[in-house]
């Protein structure tokens, strides 16, 4: 197996990069192909703006989704983007690992987002009709290919439980589970997850390197998160409404989207 980590932290030598260097350890071990895109190494550039668009000419307004679109046509998009969608296609598998600050992902790392998924390559693809909205949530570009999240918080367990003052885990990553990773293909798998990692010693830690050795052992065969694919009948089409009578009972927001 292919297996390309996006990982998205600024020190080599934290807890962070300790649990990468598990991850990998763990994955050759059994054979599998491993490459690491080191966001913070590799100074990415963050923020999409007219320079990612050479074609685009002086004084012309730049529209990000078109100008996406034409560069990826015309096979114009930068070298940095073109290199990162190159490893996406090789991958059978990718794991987006960073620490979760302020309730979401570095910004590095959505940067790379912003930019790699360009238009034409991981969104805007298919057929829009009143029979299908495009190839998208759980076909596309990344369809086949399997992708999850390792993440570490200082928060506690308790503190991102159903009842935690965060919210819950899966509430806050859902917009990248299910919009990033979901969207453009992919079969998500359930999150990696570690809490508590500034209060971390030895003991504890070499508890959590078990438990992401064990899961990167699972990765090929381990349940993924059960969301509903767009075009399998369950939305109304162009509303993308889900349909009455589909939902479990008492289901609301994110849970809808669970079959």
């Amino acid at each position: 197996m292919n297996v390309l980590i996006v990982y998205a932290h600024p020190e080599r030598q934290s807890l962070n990069g300790a649990l990468l260097d598990c991850a990998i350890g763990a994955l050759e071990e059994q054979g599998h192909t491993v490459r690491v895109s080191d966001l913070y190494a590799m100074r990415w550039k963050a923020a999409a703006d007219r320079a990612d668009f050479p074609d685009l000419a002086e004084g012309e307004r730049l529209r990000v989704a078109s100008a996406s679109a034409r560069a990826f046509a015309a096979h114009d998009l930068t070298d940095d983007v073109r290199a990162e969608q190159e490893k996406l296609v090789w991958a059978d598998t990718v794991i987006l690992q960073f620490p979760l600050w302020w309730f979401t992902m570095p910004a590095i790392l959505k940067g790379w987002v912003d930019r790699v998924y360009a238009c034409g390559f991981a969104y805007g693809v298919g057929e829009h009709s009143d029979r299908r909205w495009g190839d998208r949530y759980g076909e596309g570009v990344m369809a086949g290919k399997r992708a999850m999240l390792v993440v570490t918080t200082g928060g506690w367990a308790e503190h991102y439980s159903p009842r935690g003052i965060n919210g819950p885990i899966d509430d806050l990553l859902f917009p990248i589970n299910h919009g990033i990773l979901f969207y453009p293909g992919f079969t998500v798998l359930p999150p990696f997850v570690a809490y508590r990692v500034d209060r971390l010693d030895d003991r504890a830690f070499a508890t959590v390197a078990a438990a992401l050795r064990t899961r990167m052992q699972a990765l090929g065969t381990i349940a993924p998160i059960a969301y509903r694919r767009q075009n399998d009948g369950d939305y109304r089409i162009p509303a993308m409404e889900l349909k009455p009578g589909l939902e479990k009972p008492g289901a609301t927001g994110f849970a809808l989207h669970l079959d």
